[in-house]
């Protein structure tokens, strides 16, 4: 069950909304469920002699009663409740339950109290219902709705649990304000796929990924396209910022701006100002490139999993405070990637980003000194440009995508050990988005090392199954059914035509952590590819052949069937240990 609370300053407006037919004509049945005296509201939709303006006058009667000085200028407070998908119907009788236990959480009209202030609840639906009410009780006073939007809410959960409804996740104050309804109203009219609240929450914290001071930061806004203004002391000192969109003016034709602070708590210039100064980035990271043939964006991608990984061992430590700002970090990272990729995933990173982005804020104080190298990271996709969809950008992003499913699933771990219900929920979701995107970016060169792999000689594929079963006993045999499979013999193949120990490059892919949280086989891949510094992309032919450069020689195996898992071999029926 979801409130949504805003005020507005036009009663008649409001209800001239509710009881018409909608912007679908999805409105049914229009009337009033509740009421703060049902004798002295009028009904619309029940009574055909009641008006919209008779119902309006009623409701504003205590504000129109006070001298003009003294009327506030957002007399109308609105609150839509609605329940959540797969709940049942409620009766009209409890919807006006739930809009009573409403009004009396939020002090908008106290059970009991006969100077409160004037209220409805209307249903035009099924799963939700509108509760208006104005401003100023009927002593002349305004009511004490101090967080009524907290206190709306944990009356929801109660109604969930006692009504047997879907518990929704509780929050904790440090969401981002969601856009109002009139700014949704807005957005259908003029044709804008969203509210432009949520586009430029978006592009400032694309423009704050990376950025090493905030000169680059205001200059990326600008560089996006967003109008910009800066608020500026008297000293000179900038002391804030606001944005808005080319095109988005209000009634008298000016811009509709959105300070930093109204996009998201993190977004304010003192907070954007502790970010810089405590994680400064360096100019140009210095990137990885294993074969002197890798784009910019490649080698920045490959480095930036390198980082990823190593902020899994933070996730699974004991500091909280460093965790959360390996969050942080992570959500810079994030950012910087959705906006460097191939059209073909770049839906999904983008709603992943904004998914993650719930998840970075906590009551926790970040040590913002500890994502130091994930906002390198950042800075270096930034800079890299963008990445293609193939060859070894399309790999190495694939490489990435595949860790960075592994860090949200520990930032899951950890809200969930901590009680952050809705951060839990937001990483969850941006892991689902991520995984998505990590199947379409892996789908060519996975296949192609695959078909690589198949290739090898009967006698190779049997060693590194049997290197396999040494290095992984545990899950040897089911990691051998895997799809995977092939493409991580043919990346041990190359490996041992590089020089490396295939066993003991094995074993320190194994111990990272977070390998039992996703398919094995495709995380090794791409940890051997980037430990054993492989190209991501393609497989040199000569592997397909590499001599063996490690003895001794072990049985022939053959990899264990989904119909016989514990089968390992022909010529013998014990289980070979592991080569010493």
């Amino acid at each position: 069950m979801v409130p949504d609370i805003s005020t507005g300053s036009r009663t008649y407006g409001l209800l001239a909304y509710l009881y018409g037919p909608g912007r679908r004509d999805e409105h049914i049945a229009p009337h009033i469920v509740a009421a703060w005296s049902p004798e002295l509201a009028p009904d619309p939709g029940r009574d055909p002699a009641a008006t919209l303006k008779q119902l309006t006058d009623r409701l504003d009667l205590p504000v129109l009663a006070l001298p003009k000085n003294r009327r506030p200028a957002r007399h109308v407070w609105h609150c839509p409740v609605r329940t959540a998908p797969g709940d049942r119907h409620l009766t009209d009788a409890e919807w006006g339950e739930v809009a009573r236990r409403i009004v009396h959480a939020t002090g908008i009209a106290e059970e009991g109290d006969d100077k409160a202030c004037r209220w409805i609840a209307v249903r035009h639906a099924d799963d939700h219902i509108h509760i208006v009410a104005t401003l100023k009780r009927e002593d002349g006073r305004s009511p004490r709705r101090h967080e009524d939007g907290i206190r709306a809410q944990a009356e929801c959960r109660k109604i969930e649990r006692e009504w047997g409804l879907q518990i929704l996740n509780e929050g904790d104050g440090t969401a981002a304000q969601r856009p109002t309804s009139a700014e949704r109203s807005k957005a259908e009219r003029t044709g804008r796929a969203e509210p432009p609240r949520e586009t430029l929450r978006e592009q400032v914290r694309q423009a704050l990924a990376g950025s090493a001071d905030e000169d680059e930061f205001f200059r990326r806004l600008t560089e996006a396209g967003l109008r910009l203004e800066r608020r500026v002391a008297p000293s000179g000192d900038t002391i804030g910022y606001k944005v808005a969109l080319p095109g988005d003016r209000n009634r008298d034709g000016q811009p509709i701006w959105f300070p930093g602070s109204k996009l998201a708590p993190d977004l304010s210039l003192p907070k954007i100002r502790e970010r810089l100064e405590a994680g400064t980035v360096d100019n140009e990271p210095a990137l990885a490139d294993p074969d002197h043939q890798s784009s910019r964006p490649a080698r920045a991608r490959r480095n930036a999993t390198h980082i990823a990984e190593q902020a899994l061992t933070t996730l699974a430590g004991d500091h909280d405070g460093d965790v959360a700002a390996q969050l942080v970090g992570f959500g810079e990272l994030l950012d910087a990637v959705a906006q460097t990729t191939p059209a073909s995933i770049r839906k999904e990173l983008s709603a992943a980003a904004r998914t993650f982005e719930r998840a970075t804020r906590t009551h926790i104080r970040a040590e913002h000194a500890d994502h130091h190298a994930l906002r390198a990271a950042a800075r270096g996709i930034v800079r890299a440009g963008n990445a293609l969809g193939k060859g070894e950008d399309g790999g190495t992003t694939a490489m990435l995508l595949s860790t960075m499913v592994l860090v949200t699933i520990a930032a899951i771990r950890w809200h969930s050990g901590r009680g952050h219900a809705q951060q839990a929920a937001a990483a969850r979701q941006a892991a689902q988005h991520l995984r998505a995107a990590y199947q379409t970016a892996a789908a060519t060169p996975m296949n192609t090392m695959r078909a690589q792999g198949r290739q090898l000689p009967a006698p190779a594929r049997d060693r590194y199954a049997h290197t396999l079963e040494g290095a992984f006993p545990a899950q040897a045999n089911l990691l051998l059914c895997e799809p995977g499979w092939d493409a991580l013999a043919a990346t041990l193949a190359q490996a041992e035509h590089e020089g490396h120990d295939p066993e003991a490059l094995l074993r320190k892919g194994i111990e990272s952590r977070e390998l039992d949280t996703a398919d094995v086989t495709d995380v090794l891949v791409w940890r051997l590819r980037r430990i054993g510094e492989l190209p991501a992309a393609s497989i040199s032919a000569r592997a397909r052949t590499t001599p063996r450069l490690h003895p001794p020689q072990p049985q022939a195996l053959k990899p264990a069937t989904p119909e016989n898992p514990n089968r390992r071999g022909t010529n013998s029926s014990r289980r070979p240990g592991p080569r010493r």
